[in-house]
């Protein structure tokens, strides 16, 4: 019983550490990275798809995106979703592709994105924390049912607990990281 404690706890911390990883990836630094165009979606024969299920994406250099589409017909559609979205980008569209020129990121911009970056790691540590609380609870109930020891119960919270400071301390590593390549010009 307190194995699969432990088991699920680190799955549900494993969850939260992945969703921080992904919605940092979705933060825009200086540099072009596909990623930053994973939300786009385009119109496609009548349903949404991903920008990337349309066209293929790349970054010819660390300034600018190269959007080459599957199908000609639909250069219109993919540029009509990059300007719905709130990318801050124009497309530039030559008939066979499109073109997206990341701006440069001001100061104060830059300082905002730290914020919204510590606000998704702070989210994340509290996720990480709730799987704490709810391990211990189970741990206190199964102590209470008497289907554990006290010493079984203290040993548990204590690994419950290491596992919890081993996630945070990998929660703020990923969010100094992003905050330190937004700072970076």
């Amino acid at each position: 019983m307190v194995q699969n404690l432990k088991k699920n706890t680190q799955d549900r911390m494993d969850k939260a550490l992945k969703a921080l990883s992904e919605e940092l990836k979705k933060i825009r630094t200086g540099k072009a990275q596909a990623s930053m165009l994973d939300n786009i979606k385009v119109n496609y024969y009548g349903s949404l798809s991903p920008l990337s299920q349309v066209a293929a994406i790349s970054t010819p250099d660390a300034k600018s995106f190269l959007i080459a589409p599957w199908e000609a017909s639909i250069l219109k559609e993919i540029e009509q979703a990059i300007v719905k979205s709130d990318l801050g980008m124009a497309p530039m569209n030559d008939g066979k592709v499109i073109r997206l020129k990341v701006p440069d990121l001001t100061e104060q911009r830059r300082k905002d994105l730290a914020k919204q970056v510590n606000k998704i790691a702070e989210d994340s540590r509290v996720a990480v924390r709730m799987a704490r609380r709810d391990a211990n609870d189970e741990l206190k109930k199964a102590l209470k049912d008497k289907a554990i020891s006290e010493d079984e119960n203290k040993k548990s919270e204590s690994e419950i607990q290491k596992l919890t400071d081993d996630f945070i301390k990998k929660i703020d590593q990923m969010s100094e990281e992003k905050e330190k390549s937004l700072m970076t010009i």
